[in-house]
């Protein structure tokens, strides 16, 4: 099999010994990738491939039936010329499954690329200035974490513009260079701002067109790209994520979560990193079940919180003075209703927004929070303590009372946060001090014998008290 390039443009740039192989080789034994580029024309009765990229879904099984095709081929009819646009050795990954095959003797002609033309437009020494190529398809993955300067191949489409576009995160290059038909009557070498990459009105991308990005400032980590493909991935190939919803990852992210909280508590910093990991993995996963329904992307989601975080933190990206933390959470909160000004949100009830499934005592502490935002709430800490004993009293009136110890307990999240503390981090704090005092006792009593519960609460309580003191030791 003979694999020739038909060059960057038009038949002007085929070289002779091109021409010559495909001379050489009966008509019906040509082949050409696509009729699409200009100089296909030079392979006289070619069979191209365009139907396969009509029929097939992804580019991977474009490239597969081309090769399969390509081999029977030259196993049934000998020789045989197949026709690539550029350079068979740059950017072409059929010529290299097809080198990679090994049940086929492949010789390829060398030729012209665009990437020749295209060091001539910009006047550039790709050796000298280091130079990457890039597939704009995999760019995500590929080039995240480098900061050029990069040439971005096959960017055939608005959609790889846009993923081009988003894989920058907030500091973004200044410009780039579009670069489309080069070599022919049509060529165009056009200046454009980041912003711009991706509008119609200014580009409007084709199969000759490329990217040239003299200097990247900060892409997105490249973890998180390859994080983003392997969870995309997943979601196409693996039975079990293929079939979750929304719905039915609600009990990991809330596993997850507490998962994240119990490896805080345990200062355990390995520990933290793998949860956190498991947490962005419930984020990714439902930002890809809404990327699959054409609701929105990871990138959408990254895009939008920070937007809010610049929004509002105008002390922090804006020229807004505060004083203390107190300070910034009173602007936090009247940014937030001003977004909501206009819309329905804004007749809602103030409680609105605190969710029903948050821990039921930091719950009650959200609620009391958000209340005292129109004065509904006790003038200082005085009116807490009262309000905690008179619930007291009613619940000592009534022990049974299921409402009462919840009275209580609502009054007590208040108290905590009036005095400043974490209603919900106090009490987990305590549990867990309780856990590990109570393995102590456990502990204690084997290495003296005592049966549990067969000692007593006398004898418990002593050891209770000796595990106390160990703690304090």
């Amino acid at each position: 099999m003979v694999v020739v390039g038909l060059g960057p443009a038009g038949p002007d740039l085929v070289t002779a010994a091109a021409l010559d192989a495909v001379r050489a080789v009966p008509v019906e034994r040509r082949f050409v990738r696509t009729a699409r580029h200009p100089a296909a024309s030079v392979v006289e009765g070619a069979t191209s491939f365009d139907h396969v990229y009509e029929s097939a879904a992804t580019l991977d099984e474009v490239y597969a039936a081309i090769v399969d095709r390509l081999v029977d081929a030259a196993a049934s009819d000998g020789r045989v010329v197949y026709a690539v646009p550029g350079s068979p050795v740059v950017a072409e990954r059929t010529v290299e499954l097809l080198v990679a095959r090994g049940d086929v003797v492949v010789e390829v002609v060398p030729a012209l690329s665009f990437l020749d033309l295209a060091w001539a437009r910009l006047r550039v020494d790709p050796v000298a200035a280091g130079v990457r190529v890039v597939d704009g398809h995999r760019f995500a993955v590929e080039v995240a974490g480098e900061r050029g300067p990069l040439l971005v191949a096959q960017c055939d489409s608005s959609a790889v513009l846009s993923e081009v576009k988003l894989a920058f995160e907030r500091e973004q290059p200044e410009g780039a260079v579009v670069l489309q038909r080069l070599g022919l009557a049509g060529e165009r070498v056009l200046d454009v701002a980041w912003e711009d990459l991706d509008r119609a009105s200014v580009v409007e991308p084709d199969h000759l067109t490329s990217i040239w990005i003299p200097v990247v400032a900060a892409p997105v980590a490249r973890e998180l790209a390859r994080f983003d493909e392997v969870v995309r991935r997943l979601r196409e190939e693996c039975p079990w994520d293929r079939v979750q919803t929304h719905e039915t990852l609600v009990r990991y992210v809330i596993e997850e979560t507490y998962e994240v909280v119990e490896a805080i508590a345990a200062g355990d910093a390995a520990l933290l990193e793998e949860e956190l990991g498991d947490l962005l993995l419930q984020v990714f996963l439902h930002a890809a079940i809404a990327a699959q329904a054409g609701e929105f992307t990871i990138a959408d989601v990254a895009h939008a919180i920070t937007e809010k975080m610049v929004r509002r933190h105008p002390h922090v990206f804006g020229s807004v003075e505060v004083e203390d933390a107190a300070h910034v959470a009173r602007n936090w909160e009247q940014i937030k209703a001003a977004e909501k000004e206009g819309t329905a949100a804004s007749t809602a009830s103030v409680l609105e927004g605190v969710p029903g499934s948050l821990p039921a005592l930091a719950y009650a502490s959200e609620l009391g929070r958000k209340a005292a935002k129109v004065q509904f709430d006790w003038p200082d800490v005085d009116g807490v303590w009262a309000k905690v004993a008179e619930e007291l009293a009613e619940l000592r009136a009534d022990p049974s009372s299921f409402e009462e110890v919840g009275d209580v307990l609502f009054a007590v999240a208040q108290l905590a946060r009036h005095l400043g503390v974490d209603a919900e981090g106090a009490l987990r704090a305590a549990s867990a001090k309780f856990r590990s005092r109570f393995a102590v006792v456990e502990r204690l009593a084997a290495e003296r014998g005592v049966e549990l519960p067969a000692a007593g609460l006398e004898a418990l309580d002593a050891l209770w008290d000796e595990a106390k003191a160990a703690e304090r030791a």
